[in-house]
């Protein structure tokens, strides 16, 4: 791991990064890590919100939608359960649910070469090769969802981002300065991604590529009545097919994939 830059820190933050550094170093990490591999697939699991079974579900809709060579991984504080060929990358133990997503930009992640991440409340929906190959000399995300209501919007999504390990480590390395100080200043990690990254942009991929479920694949997005944020699920089901040159299907809010009838994502999630 490369020397922890103590500039602007207080001795108790110095401290407590030295001691979270040493406890990664004695945490096992995969040691299946292919040191030829340029090209990663990470994804992000903490907590109980979702399974091992949606960490195995992408790796397998990724396997069958990637040509180019790659290995998968997982930043994950409990790995029972992945699959055998997953990379599992430990957390560190003061992160929690959106805001575990900037240590993956740390430029001391095992894992060096291209990374693509994925959220797991996603379907692939065909070939993923061009989200990887994408403008190779700049990192890439996809431009919020909130276009669907506001053409012109151009803030960004951190549901699927592109970048190479370390080349945004400033986004770490600063929240890592002051968690709760960003956590307060901020909604989520994406809007803290935003604000980071003002002096180096990313380049977005074309809208169709990447594309919400229930705000641009279907008609309707209208809810049932009566349930809970994080189980409601969606009105009417919609025998709908995302346009052909989408490659990835985004299910932020409600429904989560599993709670989807829709016969496209019984056939892209629930059976693969």
């Amino acid at each position: 791991m490369a020397k922890i830059d103590k500039t602007g820190l207080s001795k108790q933050e110095a401290r407590r990064l030295i001691e979270e550094r040493r406890r990664l170093k004695t945490q096992k990490i995969s040691d299946n890590i292919d040191p030829n591999t340029e090209n990663f697939v990470l994804c992000l699991k903490h907590g109980q919100k979702y399974s091992a079974d949606y960490v195995n579900k992408l790796y397998r809709g990724v396997k069958q939608n990637c040509t180019v060579p790659f290995q998968f991984a997982c930043l994950t504080e409990d790995p029972e359960g992945l699959d055998k060929d997953i990379i599992t990358i430990p957390l560190p133990t003061n992160l929690a649910g959106w805001w575990c997503k900037p240590y993956m930009f740390s430029k001391d992640l095992p894992i060096k070469g291209t990374i693509l991440y994925m959220d797991l409340d996603v379907v692939i929906a065909g070939n993923i090769d061009k989200l990887i190959t994408f403008q190779p000399n700049h990192w890439c995300t996809v431009r919020d969802f909130t276009r669907a209501m506001r053409p012109g919007w151009h803030k960004y999504n951190s549901s699927v981002v592109k970048f190479k390990t370390g080349e945004l480590d400033h986004v770490w390395q600063e929240y890592a300065k002051d968690p709760q100080a960003i956590q307060r200043r901020y909604f989520g990690d994406q809007d803290y991604l935003f604000d980071a990254t003002k002096q180096h942009k990313p380049m977005l991929y074309p809208d169709s590529w990447v594309l919400s479920w229930k705000w641009e694949v279907r008609k309707s997005r209208e809810m049932k009545p009566g349930g809970i944020k994080g189980k409601r699920l969606l009105k009417h089901i919609e025998d709908v097919t995302p346009r052909i040159e989408c490659a990835v299907c985004v299910f932020h809010g409600d429904p989560n994939p599993h709670n989807c009838e829709d016969p496209w994502v019984i056939k892209n999630w629930h059976n693969v």
